[in-house]
């Protein structure tokens, strides 16, 4: 696949993400094996605004009312229920008194790497809007926006194709494990964290991929450059890209920096 670049009015070199079609089969497929398998929280249908349906997983707070509502996006060829990761903040935020509303993002099949999915991020980008669009709706308190992995590229890409004087339609965003890609890969988009004004989250582990280390210096520069004092970096002991076998860990940080603004 032939990778292009181009410059922005801002001088900033984005990515050339042309549509592309996600692999509808495949989710379908996780789907269905959600869905028979699920045992917290509801299946519903969200839409884009161009009509294409997809799946997400509504979970409501364990206390009335909720202090809002927590959009979970999962990482590069997951679901909206993968255990790792999503699943740990998709229950357990609910105990803390968030709703959640983790949502299907498209995905390719098992072998696609990062560079694949760059033509999915437009895609990705409405299903993200339709999430936020939807949770304002679910609740009246404030929405937060989580990603992780891949999931973070693609909400980071969507910011940075709306217009920042339209400000952001989430109150919060927290990014986990932020510039992970593949080998001989590089990021093709800069973090968009300097064009958030509302407070962020940095959080990844101490065993974490090295592009998330070596990378993370800029990406609080870039937090900083967008001047919310709540905005915080956070590493997790014992944790690596995955969170595997640290899902409480995961929980207690992002839950912990939310009871903070």
């Amino acid at each position: 696949m032939l990778i292009c670049s181009l410059a922005g009015s801002n001088g900033v070199v984005y990515a050339d993400v042309s549509a592309a079609v996600p692999d509808r089969a495949r989710e379908q497929r996780l789907k269905e094996q959600i869905v028979d398998a699920l045992l917290d929280g509801e299946p519903i249908e969200l839409r884009t605004a161009a009509d294409e349906p997809f799946l997400a997983l509504q979970t409501d707070s364990a206390t009335v009312p909720a202090r809002g509502t927590a959009v979970i996006l999962h990482g590069r060829g997951f679901h909206p229920d993968w255990a790792d990761v999503v699943h740990p903040l998709r229950v357990g935020l609910t105990a803390h008194g968030w709703n959640t509303l983790s949502i299907q993002l498209p995905v390719l099949g098992k072998a696609a790497r990062y560079y694949d999915y760059l033509p999915l991020f437009p895609a990705a980008g409405a299903r993200i809007e339709a999430a936020l669009d939807a949770a304002r709706k679910l609740s009246a308190g404030r929405v937060v926006l989580i990603a992780h992995s891949c999931g973070s590229h693609m909400a980071q890409h969507w910011i940075l194709s709306n217009d920042p004087a339209t400000g952001q339609p989430f109150d919060a965003f927290v990014g986990i494990g932020m510039g992970a890609t593949d080998y001989q890969q590089p990021m093709r988009e800069p973090f968009a964290l300097d064009k958030v004004k509302v407070p962020v989250l940095d959080l990844y582990g101490d065993d974490d991929y090295p592009a998330v280390h070596r990378l993370a210096d800029e990406r609080l520069a870039a937090m900083h450059a967008g001047g919310n004092a709540a905005s915080a970096q956070i590493v997790v002991p014992h944790a690596d890209h995955y969170f595997r076998d640290r899902g409480e860990a995961l929980l207690e940080a992002v839950s912990a920096w939310l009871d903070t603004w």
